[in-house]
């Protein structure tokens, strides 16, 4: 193990943060993600308490420094196990411990947690307590407003109040139904409506708990809209595939006035952490895909993108093929 238990650090609010995302929001992500933002929540992929307890710990844990406030997000359903993750979570280093139930994925309901645990409170308050009782870090939960075909109102906040009990002070909900059967993860984060005025008059009802909203937010007005209702909003897919939306958090909710990062700032800076991480054995190609979003929307951002997903280009490259690419864009904008 090459972490240890965290100094006491003084947190940031949980106004903004990054979902927890399968595939994406790997250490190379929220390092690139730091670099944009300062004060914004980062969140693990979800991690299994399996993968943790009998697989590679140090692969699946390791981080940055520089990725605080940083959270794990950990799959399970069992609360011995869930507390010796948390366990293992402060350990390294982890700022706050995250039980999803929210996930509608087949694979994970066969693991008997996720969303399917919506219709179990009393065990997610169990896990809750466990994973309380051992560690002094937050234990928060991020799920959904219900699941298939129960729509009231009164099946979240009961939800809520049975999983409070056990101490969580801290929800993240993700404000759509969870489909168990006949749709896919996909699907489930677009096809159930979205419900905004649940997560709102959850807040107003439960002003004490510490109230998130997630779903479908794409801009930093929609930001703002949502946090005249509640305590804080997490961003999924638009901050992966648009991730300069970043680049007006500190200031704008975060009341950061630091000078905003520029993009040719943020590729020198993934220069030396390319350097390091192709020492631990990594190679540019698993940290290119997640910075192909850098330039979107802008002149030259097809050559970025075209240079950082050539497999020949990638075969063999080092930290000079950002700046290679940097340059590509920068023509792309002068032509």
């Amino acid at each position: 193990m090459n972490q240890t238990l965290a100094p006491s650090r003084s947190l940031p609010q949980r106004r903004l943060s990054v979902a927890p995302m399968l595939d994406w929001t790997d250490r190379h992500y929220r390092y690139f993600a730091r670099q944009i933002t300062r004060h914004s929540w980062l969140y693990t992929e979800m991690v299994t308490t399996g993968a943790l307890l009998h697989g590679d710990v140090e692969r699946h844990l390791r981080f940055d420094e520089a990725e605080h406030p940083l959270a794990l997000q950990l799959g399970g359903s069992e609360p011995a196990e869930l507390a010796a993750c948390a366990k293992l979570a402060e350990q390294w280093g982890y700022d706050e411990v995250n039980l999803n139930v929210g996930c509608p994925s087949e694979r994970v309901q066969k693991g008997a947690f996720g969303a399917c645990l919506m219709a179990e409170p009393q065990l997610v308050s169990d896990c809750v307590k466990a994973m309380r009782d051992a560690v002094d870090i937050d234990v928060t939960v991020k799920h959904r407003i219900g699941i298939d075909q129960i729509e009231h109102y009164d099946y979240l906040r009961e939800f809520v109040d049975t999983v409070a009990e056990a101490g969580c002070r801290t929800f993240i909900v993700h404000a759509r139904n969870a489909i168990l059967k006949g749709l896919s993860p996909k699907e489930n984060r677009e096809i159930p409506p979205l419900k905004y005025d649940y997560v709102y008059r959850l807040k107003r009802e439960r002003p004490d708990l510490e109230i998130l909203i997630n779903g479908g937010v794409k801009t930093n007005a929609e930001i703002a809209e949502h946090l005249k209702h509640v305590d804080g909003v997490m961003v999924g897919r638009e901050a992966y595939h648009n991730p300069w939306l970043m680049a007006e958090w500190d200031a704008l909710f975060y009341g950061d006035e630091t000078a905003r990062p520029e993009r040719a700032a943020v590729v020198e800076a993934m220069m030396p952490y390319v350097t390091a991480r192709l020492g631990d054995g990594s190679n540019v190609r698993h940290i290119a895909r997640h910075i192909l979003g850098l330039f979107q929307g802008l002149p030259g951002a097809r050559n970025w993108r075209r240079m950082l997903s050539d497999a020949k280009l990638l075969d063999g490259a080092d930290a000079g093929l950002l700046r290679q690419a940097y340059e590509a864009t920068l023509q792309g904008r002068r032509a």
